[in-house]
């Protein structure tokens, strides 16, 4: 007698789920992978304007292979409902509705960009809650050249509908090889046939722009507060991020007291959709690490 097997559920073939919280919002999110490994879901929190569908499925996938994963839109996001809020600690109040709807109280983060920013204050509310933390292509609140982006940076990651020439310069670097694998990346997201989240609208830019100025008002004081994310933290970036300028990683990395440091070469802002299979198996390094 012959038995079929399933495939295991993937980045690209995971149903999007939806739950209730208390905050009366109806979340969206993806959750999938290794449930027998013994570690805590890891989460992941989005960049700007990203949605569920804007994570490489080789990085996703990767890391789902040793441990569970759970991807999420937070309020006012893709399939979500609500209203996306126009602060990061109001965002990381969201994420913190929707994980209680789901009933967790122990995880793992994995934020990027604005999502680096929601986590670490995700880490700062509910400390008991979060075990170990990846931050990457983000910065400290209050941290430097972080007030707004450039004029070219800010006009291009805006534009309603962002093309292959946009994408390239916002996340990857200016180089042949670079630009090569931004290309392979963007043709990985884009080739999803079903189960497609929603775009975000121009009104979910705004909004997130705007929590990501008023975290990035100079202030060197706000760093202080890095002192209250005692978590082992993996803190990544590529050498030359236009959106979140690189030395804001070695602040984080100098003000939180348990944090470690990669940076990678030749890669910007996206390094981690540039290099996911090296991305992957450095936070999978990281996470299953003995200390707790």
């Amino acid at each position: 007698m012959s038995t079929v097997q399933t495939a295991e559920p993937s980045q690209m073939t995971a149903p999007i789920q939806t739950v209730d919280a208390a905050n009366g919002v109806s979340y969206a999110y993806r959750r999938f992978g290794n449930t027998g490994a013994g570690q805590p879901p890891l989460v992941f929190l989005q960049h700007f304007r990203g949605n569920l569908d804007s994570w490489d499925p080789i990085l996703v996938d990767g890391l789902a292979q040793h441990r569970e994963v759970i991807l999420l839109d937070n309020s006012g996001v893709g399939l979500s409902t609500g209203k996306v809020p126009t602060t990061v600690t109001e965002m990381a109040r969201d994420a913190i509705s929707f994980l209680d709807a789901v009933g967790l109280d122990r995880i793992d983060l994995l934020g990027f960009s604005l999502g680096g920013m929601v986590a670490q204050e995700l880490a700062l509310l509910r400390p008991r809650m979060v075990r170990r933390i990846v931050l990457a292509g983000t910065g400290p609140r209050g941290g430097r050249q972080m007030h707004g982006w450039t004029f070219d940076i800010e006009r291009t990651a805006n534009q309603a509908d962002n093309g292959l020439e946009d994408l390239l310069h916002i996340f990857f670097g200016v180089t042949e090889t670079s630009r090569a694998l931004g290309i392979e990346y963007v043709q990985r997201i884009f080739s999803r046939t079903e189960n497609a989240d929603e775009p975000t609208s121009p009104a979910v830019a705004c909004a997130q722009y705007d929590a990501i100025v008023e975290w990035g008002i100079p202030d060197p004081s706000r760093l202080a507060r890095l002192a209250g994310i005692t978590q082992p933290t993996l803190v990544a970036n590529g050498d030359n991020d236009l959106m979140i300028p690189t030395v804001n990683s070695q602040l984080l990395v100098d003000h939180l007291p348990n944090a470690r440091l990669r940076v990678f070469s030749d890669a910007a802002h996206g390094f981690l959709f540039q290099y996911p299979r090296q991305f992957a198996e450095l936070v999978e390094e990281f996470l299953s690490g003995t200390a707790d």
